[in-house]
Order: C-alpha cells, then sequence, then structure tokens
C-alpha cells in the first residue's frame, strides 16, 4: 500500500516495520512528531521522558534488555543525550538501537544551528541520511539489522524539511522480531576502565568494518550523468542539487555518512572536472573529501548558515541574484512573532517588565518571546534548564558586588522536569536568593501540547501519577512557594513582592492553562471561568491612551482614524488582563457565553 507521509511520519512506520518495541523522546521541533506517531502503535510501548539524557537511558536498557528500541530528539537534545550516547557507542547493542537527532538548519525554532554529524565522527556511531519519507523507513529499518549486524547503535540525521516534506511511501507489514536474550556481560554492559579499555579497541574494529560496507553499500551511489560537473550531497541536499542541475551534472549521493566512503568518494572525483560540495551547515562532507586529497568547491562558495535551497544554490554558482517579483515593500506590514491572545504568560511579563533593578534569566519556550517588546522582561537565554543555574551565577556575582540588583529566573513546566530541577536544587544548596519563576499552563506548550510529568496524562492518553511543582519544590527545600492565577496582576504583584523582599530562594507558580489547550476534565474542574467570557471597549469611556496595547496582546487593535481601541471578538477570550489596566475602566465583559 503507497500512503503519504512526512519524513517523521516515516520514521515512526520504519521503526513499526522493523519490529521496535520501545520507543522514548523529548519533545522538540522537527523531531516531535516521530513519537506522537509511534505512539499510535499499540505494538510499540512509547514515552515522553522528562529530558532528552532519560530517554536515551531508557531506549539503551531496552536494547540491552533485548528488544529493538528508538530515541528520537532534536539537535540540541542530542548534548543533553550525548553523555550516556558516547559510552553506549563503546558498549554495543544487544537488540538494535537508533538515535535519531533532527536537525535544524535556519534555526526556526532552535537557539542554535549545530550539525549534528559531528556527534556521529566524535561518538564513532554509525549515521544514515535519509534525503525523502521513503529512505526514512528504508533507513529505519536498515539501521536496525545493520545495527545487530555489526554491534552498534546507528544515528538517523534528519533536517527540518526531511521531518516535514511529504513524499509518497510504500508501506510494508511489520516484521515481528523475536527478543535478544539477556545474559549477565560485565564485560561488554559495565564501563569500569579495564572494561572500557577493552571495548575501546572493538570499537576503533567496528568502525573499519562499516567503512568497508559504506564503500557497498547502496545508500551511497553515484549517478552519472554529464561529467563537467560533479555534486556530492547527502540528505535533502541531493533533491536541492537536482533541481538546479537536473541532468547537467553527475551525483555522488551519500546516505551512509558514518564512515564515509573514501574510495567511492576519490573514485567519483576522479570521473568528474568540478565538484561542488552541496551541504547545510558544517563543511562535514567537505572535509572528507579533501582529506582525500580531492579538489572540491565547498563553503567558500556556498554558505555556511540557513537552508541551501535551490535559490541559494543558483545564486551561489552563477553569481547573479535570483529573479523576485517586483511589489511595493512599503506595504508590508512588519509582524512580530508574540504570545497568543489571553496567553497566561501575557500578565506575569506585563508586570515583571516594569520591575526596577532586576536581570531576568530566561528560558526555552513560548515565554522566551517576553524579551521582544512590549515586554523586554528577559535579559539571557541559554538552553533548556538554564535559566534558574545562570541566574544563580548572577545572583552570586552582584551579591558579592553590592550592587543589590536581584535576579528573577522564568523557565516552563515541562522545562523545570527537564532540567530546572537540577538546577533548583543547586540553588537551595548553594544559597542563593533568587526569585524563581516556573509557568505552568498545563501543558507543554510551544512543541504543540505534549503531556509531561505535571499533566497526569502519558503520551497514548493513558491517566498516570500526576506531579505537582508545588510539592516538589518544597520537597527540594524551598520554603517560600506562591501559586497565583497570572491573569489577576494583583496576584503577580503580590508574590513578586514578598519575594523580592526575602533574603533566600523563593518559588512563584503561575498556574492557569495554555489558552490553545484541550482542557482535561481536571482542567475544568480547578479553574474557574475558563475562558467563557469576552471583553469589549466602550467606546464612550476609550480615550485612546493605549495603555492596553503595552499587554501586547493582538486581540486589541488601535484605530488611528477614531483614536480608539476596540478588541476582535473572534480572538479576545475575557482573560482581563487588559481590563486591569485601562484607566478610563473602558473595558468591559460582553455576556457569559453558554
Amino acid at each position: 500500500m503507497k500512503k503519504l507521509m512526512t519524513g517523521d511520519e516515516a520514521v515512526a512506520r520504519g521503526a513499526y516495520e522493523a519490529g521496535v518495541r520501545y520507543a522514548s523522546a523529548y519533545p522538540g521541533t522537527p523531531s516531535t512528531e516521530i513519537l506522537e506517531n509511534l505512539a499510535t502503535y499499540d505494538e510499540i510501548y512509547a514515552e515522553w521522558s522528562p529530558n532528552e539524557k532519560v530517554a536515551m537511558e531508557g531506549a539503551i536498557g531496552a536494547s540491552i534488555a533485548g528488544v529493538r528500541s528508538m530515541v528520537s530528539m532534536k539537535h540540541v537534545g542530542m548534548n543533553v543525550a550525548a553523555d550516556p550516547m558516547f559510552t553506549w557507542s563503546y558498549m554495543g547493542v544487544n537488540a538494535g538501537n537508533v538515535i535519531v537527532t533532527a536537525d535544524e538548519p535556519g534555526m526556526f525554532s532552535s537557539q542554535n544551528e549545530q550539525d549534528n554529524r559531528n556527534y556521529a565522527k566524535a561518538a564513532k556511531i554509525a549515521m544514515l541520511e535519509p534525503a525523502d519519507s521513503q529512505e526514512c523507513i528504508d533507513m529505519v529499518r536498515a539501521a536496525y539489522e545493520l545495527g545487530e549486524e555489526y554491534d552498534t547503535p546507528f544515528i538517523i540525521r534528519l533536517t527540518t524539511r526531511v521531518c516535514h516534506s511529504k513524499s509518497i511511501v510504500e508501506l510494508s507489514d511489520r516484521k515481528e522480531v523475536s527478543p535478544k536474550e539477556w545474559k549477565k556481560n560485565p564485560a561488554k554492559y559495565v564501563c569500569l576502565p579495564a572494561m572500557s579499555r577493552n571495548m575501546r579497541v572493538k570499537l576503533e574494529e567496528r568502525i573499519k568494518k562499516l567503512a568497508a560496507y559504506s564503500e557497498t553499500t547502496p545508500f551511497n551511489r553515484m549517478e552519472m550523468g554529464d561529467r563537467k560537473i560533479g555534486v556530492i550531497a547527502s540528505g535533502i541536499c541531493y533533491y536541492y542539487a537536482r533541481e538546479v542541475f537536473g541532468e547537467n551534472a553527475s551525483y555522488l549521493k551519500l546516505g551512509f555518512t558514518n564512515p564515509l566512503p573514501a574510495k567511492l568518494v576519490k573514485d567519483f572525483c576522479s570521473q568528474v572536472e568540478k565538484v561542488y560540495i552541496l551541504e547545510e551547515n558544517d563543511p562535514y562532507i567537505e572535509e572528507f573529501v579533501r582529506q582525500q586529497g580531492c579538489e572540491c568547491i565547498g563553503k567558500e562558495l556556498f554558505p555556511f548558515t540557513g537552508e541551501l535551497t535551490p535559490d541559494v544554490i543558483r545564486a551561489c554558482v552563477t553569481g547573479k541574484p535570483n529573479k523576485v517579483t517586483e511589489f511595493d515593500r512599503s506595504k508590508l506590514i512588519g509582524r512580530a512573532p508574540t504570545f497568543c491572545a489571553g496567553c497566561p504568560h501575557r500578565g506575569l511579563f506585563y508586570r515583571l517588565g516594569k520591575r526596577k533593578d532586576i536581570m531576568i534569566s530566561g528560558d526555552i519556550g513560548c515565554y522566551t518571546l517576553a524579551a521582544t517588546k512590549p515586554y523586554q522582561a528577559m535579559d539571557s537565554t541559554v538552553c533548556m534548564g538554564a535559566s534558574i543555574s545562570i541566574g544563580h551565577g548572577a545572583q552570586k556575582a552582584f551579591n558579592a558586588l553590592g550592587t543589590g540588583r536581584r535576579v528573577v529566573t522564568v523557565l516552563g513546566d515541562s522545562t523545570f522536569f527537564h532540567t530546572g530541577i537540577n538546577s533548583l536544587i543547586n540553588t537551595v544548596y548553594n544559597g542563593s536568593n533568587t526569585v524563581n519563576i516556573i509557568l505552568d499552563n498545563r501543558i507543554t506548550g510551544m512543541t504543540g501540547h505534549q503531556e509531561n510529568p505535571g499533566t497526569g496524562y502519558t503520551v497514548k492518553g493513558e491517566e498516570t501519577t500526576l506531579i505537582k511543582i508545588e510539592d516538589l519544590v518544597r520537597a527540594i527545600g524551598i520554603k517560600h512557594v506562591y501559586v497565583v492565577n497570572p491573569n489577576r496582576l494583583d496576584e503577580v504583584d503580590a508574590a513578586l513582592d514578598a519575594c523580592l523582599a526575602l533574603d533566600e530562594p523563593s518559588v512563584i507558580i503561575t498556574r492557569w492553562p495554555c489558552v490553545l489547550k484541550k482542557f482535561s476534565k481536571e482542567d475544568r474542574a480547578e479553574f474557574d471561568a475558563l475562558y467563557t467570557t469576552k471583553n469589549k471597549v466602550d467606546p464612550e469611556k476609550c480615550v485612546g491612551c493605549k495603555q492596553c496595547l503595552k499587554v501586547g496582546c493582538p486581540a486589541t487593535i488601535y484605530h488611528g482614524d477614531t483614536k480608539k481601541v476596540t478588541i476582535h471578538p473572534g480572538q479576545c477570550v475575557g482573560c482581563d488582563v487588559c481590563a486591569q489596566v485601562c484607566p478610563k475602566n473602558a473595558i468591559v465583559k460582553e455576556d457569559e457565553r453558554p
């Protein structure tokens, strides 16, 4: 049967067809949909883990126990998972294990643009790079077979366009794979130095065997056309190249990219006059080609950042800018990304941004938008869970300097479970006096509403133990804990005043569901008046002071002709934040909706 699938869907399908029984992940664009699709297969146990390290370790455990496993993450998640991954490479598998990294050239929703092909090389783990959805299925299935044959985990490296683009795939039945027998084997699975030294030697032997395989695998192939131009590419860049050069070039398409095939590369380069290396981000292939003594054109011509789309390739090769449709650019309206209308983060950051002489240490999530206007309420963002740790270090520095400046840290509920817990333990243990705000919007918001340990549900929708953040932070040692409705600005101000007056660590939990969330029965039972009303502006009272616009809600609209504000009824959810800042009480309630 044939079907149209995204790359993420196809990776999940490939795992299903390969007989995978265990899958784990932490959500992160563009990898999120992999586990969401794996969870739809009854034959596969799937779970959202608190972070990528935990997800990696769970998948390792399943492999050691004898069942095929998969762990998936976005590119920065591999930084978190790298600790167990590097040692896992030494150990080798029992049942097959596939590690999926979804890289993001262009940084559409990421804080950096790292190229995780470098991880495969550094960790000495075999790697495959699919170029379309069919290859996602084929390579995932092959990775389990090859992984068990060569005793190695496999990395499947995707990029955003492969993850989210759709192409036709041919589906196959699931292959039921008998579990591997687990046997006590400390020499393989206990990484004491004496044992790891032996593993290290075996790892090098394995890499040599894989290098030989890379020369003959069908995933690496030459497609000879016009020999004036030769293109070496992997992943989506292969299709970009085909779109630009068509039959007017020859191609070395690389799908098995660690180890790379030295003989095949030299053979290809010897048959063409000019070689272009088309790859996004780092010169990973280019450096290898040059090491083989082959001349090539790479990053000296093509950009080192962003996506290497056909338009970009064409402009680089021809030296001419791409033709674009001319239009009056003065009519373009700049629209910065902003919080949704009714977002529960809005009230918190509106009030926090007005505080003087504080540093706001932020984190990864929707709330990172608070760094921009109109809030300007975030001063640093590095990685998941770093807000509390960075805030702790900054506060210690400010205290030592005697500046009197206070630090407020901000992170989301899922981010707190991810890596914020350890950071808060450090803050308590080392006696910091930061104010730490946890934005509990009852779901993992930015990546598309995935469950987390604080929601009470698993990825398969099953009820589970709900971990209450307030109980957890008290257990860590926080004595001052405030739980507030962030839509009530007086509650926000009172909590901030109380915490900033302390000389010890404190936690404020803003607890209100994401406005876009599909509310659970627990949400409806806990939160009164859950988005059941709308607001409107009384034109007789509105004086056009624009104070309400400073809240940054896209539902409020200022009209230059009337110098009045209106509220878009299709966007307003009645959170009332704008009404609380209006000095003329011009924002009032409409009738309650049924």
